[in-house]
């Protein structure tokens, strides 16, 4: 991981309102939404292994470069880690964002899957 302003040892050290202030400045100043996601990323490690919380880190910062921003390789590596960002209709429209191609592939699947399952079905309920 790159540093982004913040070096290993300061993600795991500092308080979550120093973070706040420190990542959204970087975000501020460099634009970097590929990089605010890895360091929001770290601190969810840092959540899940201390007692502190520091969970929903940021949301309004997460929502706003999932959201409002292009879609990037990043994004959809680490997407999966922030679902509870957002409410069960936006994760769909930002699934469909995200993976346009293969939203659509797995629509179509389905699809076909249904209306050949429906069919042997319905030919040995007749037997």
């Amino acid at each position: 991981m790159k540093d982004y302003g913040l070096s290993r040892r300061q993600l795991f050290t500092l308080t979550r309102k120093t973070l706040e202030r420190r990542v959204t400045h970087y975000y501020k100043e460099t634009n970097d939404g590929n990089g605010a996601i890895q360091i929001l990323v770290a601190l969810q490690v840092r959540d899940e292994l201390e007692a502190a919380d520091f969970s929903m880190l940021l949301k309004r910062l997460v929502r706003h470069i999932f959201l409002q921003t292009r879609s990037t390789a990043a994004m959809r590596r680490f997407y999966s880690y922030f679902a509870a960002y957002f409410e069960k209709k936006e994760w769909r429209l930002l699934t469909i964002k995200l993976f346009p191609a293969k939203t659509y592939i797995a629509e179509k699947i389905h699809a076909l899957y249904t209306q050949f399952i429906k069919e042997p079905l319905a030919g040995l309920a007749g037997s």
